[in-house]
């Protein structure tokens, strides 16, 4: 059979319909946000809680978002750079700040609908397999209910994504999930190493490997760490920055807006801003130029 070329006639370019814009931005992941927001017919109007996960190279962001056909509302969020206000200040991107910001994410939320006693999680996390059950009693609400949207991330074993998802599990909304991407798996014998677990949640391998540095590389350790020496924390002060900070978390959850000098940072605004000029004073710039501009010619006539 002789080769026919295809001809891209009229036909076929009223018929192309071009992709959507996130999809062309390689932004979104239709195929899983379809399944994501999608809700059962029977439950009428109620929505999809998402529990949605991002890493910025400064900070953890955690949301709970659900979707209208106007778009994403964002029900209650969480970032890692709330952290300081707990007393983590340093590795905000890290496996362990990851599950502080999904247990901070879990307490607001839940503190935001009522269920903040009714649901209190973990509160002392031991590394085990755990998942937030319904209150026996008819009377009783049931568990504030999210799915992980973990957006293009490849959800990878000992991923931070999963840390996120810990928190929030321990802070006590229900997410489904299982054990096999958390650090500690063992993909041979399909079973979980608690302590493994338990080491992430408290910062253990990040003490760990302080430890290894310090003893491979002083002058390496030193540079990489210097925030952490500087605030005087050590291997050994990690767990205990972490849990205290765990305690917090669930004590005041509450958004408190961080406090800035608008004065400063509007003085040094108006330092680069041009100011406005009256008519008069245009006019003024005008005849100046001009004015200018006829003396050099002037001067060029000369010469």
């Amino acid at each position: 059979m002789p080769f026919v070329k295809l001809q891209k006639n009229s036909a076929y370019f009223s018929r192309f319909q071009v992709k959507a814009r996130r999809r062309r931005e390689g932004k979104t992941d239709y195929y899983a946000r379809k399944r994501l927001v999608a809700q059962a017919k029977n439950k009428y109007n109620s929505p999809k809680y998402r529990l949605v996960v991002r890493f910025t190279n400064k900070q953890v962001i955690v949301q709970i978002v659900y979707a209208k056909l106007q778009g994403d509302f964002v029900f209650c969020a969480a970032s890692s750079s709330e952290l300081p206000r707990y007393g983590v200040k340093h590795g905000l991107t890290n496996w362990t700040s990851a599950y502080a910001t999904g247990l901070l994410c879990a307490r607001r939320a839940l503190k935001k609908l009522g269920l903040d006693e009714k649901y209190e999680g973990i509160t002392e996390p031991d590394g085990e397999m755990t998942i937030t059950e319904a209150l026996e009693g008819d009377d009783e609400p049931r568990p504030f209910k999210v799915f992980l949207d973990v957006g293009l991330k490849r959800t990878t074993t000992g991923n931070r994504i999963f840390g996120a998802l810990k928190g929030a599990s321990d802070g006590g909304l229900y997410v489904p999930h299982n054990e096999k991407r958390f650090p500690g798996y063992d993909i041979e014998s399909k079973e979980l190493d608690a302590e493994t677990l338990q080491k992430y949640i408290v910062g253990g391998h990040i003490a760990e490997y302080m430890e290894s540095l310090e003893e491979e590389d002083d002058e390496r350790f030193k540079k990489q760490f210097s925030t952490y020496l500087a605030d005087g924390v050590g291997s050994e002060d990690i767990e205990e920055v972490f849990t205290a900070a765990y305690a917090a978390i669930r004590e005041d959850p509450e958004f408190k807006p961080t406090e800035k000098d608008t004065a400063k940072w509007t003085a040094e605004s108006k330092k680069y801003k041009s100011p406005k000029l009256t008519y008069e004073q245009r006019q003024a710039r005008v005849e100046e130029k001009i004015a200018a501009y006829k003396a050099g010619q002037a001067s060029d006539d000369e010469e």
